[in-house]
């Protein structure tokens, strides 16, 4: 069995259907399930798309691919508009390679209320072009995958906050299990640059001359 599975063994998670998601509510902050920051141990569960489409979350999102992750929740008024701006930013920068060399995916922490619906409404209220996806699911595969991708705090009173796992960007590359951080309210030309630094095949553009932050 291999580690991914066992991972899900483990924790007791399995894929959950739409309709089982909608009717849950969110339960106790869980035991973080400590990763290394280069670890390609995520777990192969389902989520949504904001268009409806069921995806699995290493094959679909991350197997083999340059990715970005970031966390979100469309009732966000702070941080989130400014994060989703810098994002739109960096898609426009990235052009064709959005969806082609990098694919780029906002997770919802809410996702009891962030149906695909009100994901779809998000995305076109920002004008959020193609290749990039927003996610939700179950709360216990939510809280799972964003673990694994660094997404959470030791305390759980802390973790539990929303607003705390908001403002930070997760950029990989699976191929290589190269993985990083970047400040998702830094300026786009910054994140462009963390991005194509992982990026084995990474194309150079005028619009990005910043040095890469590297973060854990």
């Amino acid at each position: 069995m291999n580690t991914r599975r066992k991972l899900l063994a483990g924790m007791g998670a399995a894929a959950l259907g739409l309709a089982a998601w909608q009717a849950g509510g969110r339960s106790s902050p869980q035991a973080p399930v400590r990763a290394s920051a280069g670890s390609k141990d995520f777990p192969n569960v389902t989520l949504y798309t904001h268009e409806g489409r069921p995806v699995k979350f290493y094959d679909d999102l991350i197997r083999g691919k340059v990715v970005t992750f970031n966390m979100m929740y469309a009732q966000c008024e702070r941080s989130c508009p400014v994060s989703t701006a810098n994002l739109r930013q960096v898609q426009k920068m990235l052009g064709e390679r959005v969806g082609r060399d990098v694919f780029m995916y906002s997770i919802s922490l809410q996702p009891e209320l962030d149906t695909p619906e009100r994901l779809r409404e998000y995305v076109e209220r920002h004008h959020v072009g193609s290749g990039w996806l927003f996610l939700t699911g179950a709360r216990a595969d939510i809280d799972l995958v964003r673990y694994r991708l660094g997404f959470y705090d030791p305390d759980p009173l802390v973790d539990f906050n929303d607003l705390n796992h908001t403002g930070m960007l997760r950029v990989g590359n699976d191929a290589l299990d190269r993985w990083t951080m970047a400040p998702t309210l830094t300026d786009a030309e910054q994140i462009l640059s963390t991005i194509n630094h992982v990026d084995s095949a990474m194309v150079h553009t005028a619009l990005s001359t910043a040095q890469p932050a590297v973060f854990g």
